[in-house]
């Protein structure tokens, strides 16, 4: 079990929310950390050519990032549309 705590110690966990899960097709994915630096090298690994809206937020590890924010292994980066109220 423990080689299994370090395959996950070796990668980033990429959270979509609302409208951008459904444009990604998916909750959640597992990257490989080598190469990714920082946010914004993330949404390039992920966006396969979708743009980046300003509007998109970003966190990492539950905390609001600018896309220059550092990550590394073992981290959690997510990605979501502005939260609205009503």
């Amino acid at each position: 079990m423990p080689q299994a705590d370090n395959e996950h110690s070796m990668s980033i966990k990429v959270l979509y929310f609302a409208s951008l899960r459904e444009q990604f097709g998916c909750n959640e994915q597992q990257l490989d950390s080598a190469g990714i630096h920082t946010v914004a090298d993330v949404w390039r690994l992920v966006s396969s050519g979708h743009t980046f809206k300003q509007s998109v937020l970003h966190s990492v590890n539950q905390q609001y990032a600018e896309l220059e924010a550092p990550v590394k292994a073992g981290d959690e980066v997510a990605f979501f549309p502005p939260v609205t109220g009503g």
